[in-house]
């Protein structure tokens, strides 16, 4: 049975969107594409319509995961204005990020996996860390410091590593100590 124009372009954003939350989830590898489409209610065969390949695939999900992470830091900094980057931590280092492994932010769910794939989905995540670090330097720009930039990166990768650190342990007092020292010795780099 043939499909509309419309209704194609409509599976195509569903396929994307789950892969986006599964390949969170799961891993690049993790899942078939079998099951991926499954999971968007799909056949296989629609896939192969359209998506070039697997990786393609992963990487246009890649792009709509940093599309959900930067609507998230900005909804935390519009309900927190007057310390945009406490309300990114705030948000971001909390055990209910921690948690959200569907939804959760592209870099600590999957950045160890897209140093393994191909130049598209680098591309992809190599754009989702400079946009991460502008708003960062933006933030920390507002700290009077001209090293903002430097500050961002270093900002940035605590934030992941807290994560990705409180993700891997079991011990749910743990998990919230890695991301409380996390919060605080960041504020001390801002502050600096």
């Amino acid at each position: 049975m043939r499909v509309s124009r419309t209704q194609a372009a409509e599976n195509r954003e569903t396929v994307i969107n789950v892969a986006s939350r599964l390949f969170r989830e799961r891993g690049f590898d993790g899942i078939g594409l079998k099951d991926l489409m499954k999971g968007a209610g799909l056949t296989q065969g629609a896939f192969y319509k359209q998506f070039a390949s697997k990786e393609d695939l992963a990487a246009q999900a890649s792009r709509r995961a940093f599309e959900s992470a930067f609507n998230r830091w900005a909804t935390a900094i519009s309900a927190k204005p007057e310390d945009p980057l406490g309300a990114v931590m705030a948000f971001y280092l909390s055990m209910g990020h921690r948690e959200e492994k569907m939804d959760g932010c592209p870099l600590v769910a999957l950045a160890a996996d897209a140093a393994r794939q191909g130049c598209e989905v680098k591309a992809s995540f190599e754009a989702g860390i400079k946009a991460h670090l502008e708003v960062l330097s933006r933030l920390l720009a507002e700290t009077e410091d001209s090293a903002a930039k430097g500050k961002a990166m270093a900002v940035l990768s605590q934030m992941v590593g807290a994560v990705t650190l409180s993700r891997a342990v079991n011990d749910p007092d743990l998990a919230k100590s890695i991301l409380d020292a996390a919060a605080e010795q960041i504020r001390e780099v801002a502050a600096a």
